[in-house]
């Protein structure tokens, strides 16, 4: 991303138009939509909760939708679209940008790439596929440990370090160097398996290793393996680096309806219509906490610890059997499994970053309104 994109983040200045531009600021590729769209069915409307609990008050729904500068809400109900609607650039043929939320479909293009044989095990090192400096951080930590954040890299999000690893991957993306260089020459800073530390180079890594074992890019993988058989409607695009190597970690442009996607797949455990897309066994894992670090309050962002607990890429609230899949500035695609409810939010909060607090980051509590919405519709 150019050097003026990037300086626009985490200013405090309005960043909606950066959102749903970002093919006009960094290289990009395009997947196109399915040969065989598969069009949502409307059903019957929905009216929002107009308040939500959170930390033991009644807030305003309309209120944290406004405040945090929201493009888009999407909320299905059994594969139904039960709730639509558009503000500030957002809109149904609107490419947003994903953000972390990106993360969750690497992890899905994982689990596809198992399922077939490309990669024998997540047991094996990540090592064995993908180009590494000896000594460095990802070198024979096993798939496993990436998946969780657990790879040992050590990483510091300080957007203001010009030293700081966020820093260095994003100057990667925009060059000189490479995204696959900044990854085969990490820091290790922990003992892997031990320590879940939310890091971007982890998915980056991942994005490596499904280039090397499938031996096609993440955009041409992606096509084939999730695109067509989910139906997407509208094309799609991944920011990449000099080099076309996708932004894994963050690059994917995409509309509403078609992040939905993903989430109704996991709600479904993997399935689409009568094809199984990921494997059913991946997925179950991929949304539970599986080791002591990755439980709920275990998880390191930044320099504290979070409530929440994580996955294969996917975050787990900890509450009821809900997962979801969060970017900053507050992109979710929440699944509440118990309701049979999944809820896209795609938001600019021109405030996220300028403090490392929940007052202004929000995503506890729009993870509290969004759980609102989803036992308001499975109480009807």
């Amino acid at each position: 991303m150019s050097e003026q994109a990037q300086s626009g983040f985490f200013s405090g200045q309005p960043v909606v138009d950066l959102f749903s531009n970002a093919t006009a600021l960094a290289p990009s590729t395009t997947m196109h939509a399915s040969s065989q769209p598969r069009p949502w069915p409307i059903g019957d409307p929905i009216t929002l909760p107009s308040t939500y609990e959170f930390l033991g008050e009644q807030c305003l729904t309309d209120e944290l939708i406004a405040d945090t500068d929201t493009a888009a809400l999407l909320v299905l109900h059994d594969g139904a679209v039960r709730y639509e609607q558009y503000w500030l650039t957002g809109g149904q043929d609107v490419r947003w940008l994903s953000m972390s939320v990106a993360k969750s479909f690497i992890s899905a293009m994982v689990g596809i790439a198992v399922g077939e044989g490309k990669i024998g095990s997540i047991d094996q090192p990540i090592s064995d596929y993908i180009v590494t400096t000896p000594g460095s951080a990802y070198d024979g930590v096993a798939i496993r440990d990436v998946l969780e954040m657990s790879s040992g890299a050590r990483w510091n999000e300080d957007y203001s370090d010009p030293d700081s690893e966020i820093f260095q991957l994003s100057a990667a993306l925009r060059g000189p160097g490479t995204l696959d260089e900044f990854v085969a020459n990490a820091t290790a800073e922990s003992e892997p398996g031990t320590v879940c530390q939310y890091n971007s180079a982890d998915t980056q890594a991942l994005g490596a290793l499904l280039v090397a074992a499938t031996g096609r890019s993440i955009t041409d993988y992606m096509t084939d393996k999730l695109v067509e058989p989910l139906g997407m409607e509208l094309a799609s695009h991944w920011l990449t680096d000099s080099m076309g190597r996708e932004a894994a970690y963050f690059g994917l442009t995409m509309a509403a309806r078609d992040f939905a996607r993903l989430g109704e797949l996991y709600r479904l455990g993997g399935r689409c219509g009568d094809r199984q897309v990921v494997p059913a066994d991946y997925v179950a894992a991929s949304i539970r906490p599986n080791q002591p670090h990755t439980q709920p309050g275990r998880v390191w962002v930044g320099d504290h610890e979070w409530g929440l607990g994580y996955g294969y890429q996917w975050w787990i609230p900890g509450i009821d059997s809900e997962f979801t899949a969060i970017g900053v500035y507050n992109q979710f695609v929440f699944v509440h499994p118990d309701t049979g409810v999944v809820i896209v939010k795609l938001s600019a909060n021109q405030m996220y970053g300028t403090a490392d607090t929940e007052e202004v980051n929000r995503e506890l509590e729009n993870l509290a309104m969004l759980r609102a919405i989803a036992l308001s519709v499975g109480q009807e």
